[in-house]
């Protein structure tokens, strides 16, 4: 009967040692609370997911500056998939609104308002030079012209048509052939080349698709005109 307080005391050391022991092992000194969370909460990832990054007009990664225009223009995947015109995130040519056509898909648009005032398709292939001719002889002084080609843009265009896309600030029109891709951005009166520009050579060595090139995409901000009134 006397043995019985000294057992006691050592049953409750052995108790106390062996449920550190236990404690030690599940939480781990330092990392205890971050265990214990973990034992209770589970182990799910608590980490909050990056943002998606903010798309601006016409799907731009960042803002057009103050009196610009935002645009995006692609131009046509072989026959198959119509060129996109996209300008203050209104889409202005697409095979959507079943308003394009094959060759050379033109806007013209204000320089000083930005408003846009006519759009037209001219087949560059069986077509008759003599509409594009008409369509941009009379341009004023200042006017924005965006172009995106289908298919073919260039079979039927002469040396007159030519000059009047390398016054608008073209360098690629006078190498443009049979087939090549072309997106452009220029403007009436400009003094320097456009620097919206790009032309994707049709060659059966480097050609995506059999017989045309691949789709070309540009975006960008067009800084409009002050008005002379103002």
């Amino acid at each position: 009967m006397r043995l019985a307080g000294p057992l006691r005391v050592v049953a409750v050391v052995f108790l106390v040692g062996l449920t550190w022991l236990l404690a030690s092992n599940l939480f781990g000194g330092d990392s205890s609370f971050v265990k214990v969370r973990h034992f209770f909460h589970g182990t799910q990832d608590q980490t909050t997911p990056e943002p998606k990054p903010r798309k601006y007009k016409c799907g731009l990664s960042a803002p057009c500056p103050a009196k610009h225009l935002a645009f995006r223009i692609t131009s046509g995947a072989a026959n198959v998939i119509g060129p996109k015109i996209c300008l203050e995130d209104k889409i202005l040519f697409s095979s959507v609104k079943n308003n394009v056509g094959r060759g050379l898909n033109i806007a013209l648009v204000n320089g000083v308002s930005g408003e846009v005032f006519d759009i037209k398709s001219f087949d560059m292939w069986a077509g008759d030079v003599s509409d594009l001719l008409k369509f941009l002889r009379p341009l004023h002084e200042g006017t924005l012209v965006f172009v995106a080609s289908f298919d073919d843009p260039a079979s039927k265009l002469n040396d007159e048509a030519r000059r009047l896309f390398e016054e608008l600030g073209s360098t690629a029109i006078k190498e443009l052939a049979f087939r090549d891709s072309w997106v452009f951005v220029g403007a009436k009166g400009i003094e320097n080349k456009s620097p919206f520009e790009q032309r994707m050579k049709n060659s059966k060595n480097t050609n995506k698709y059999e017989g045309w090139p691949e789709s070309l995409e540009m975006d960008g901000c067009v800084p409009l005109r002050v008005s002379q009134d103002s």
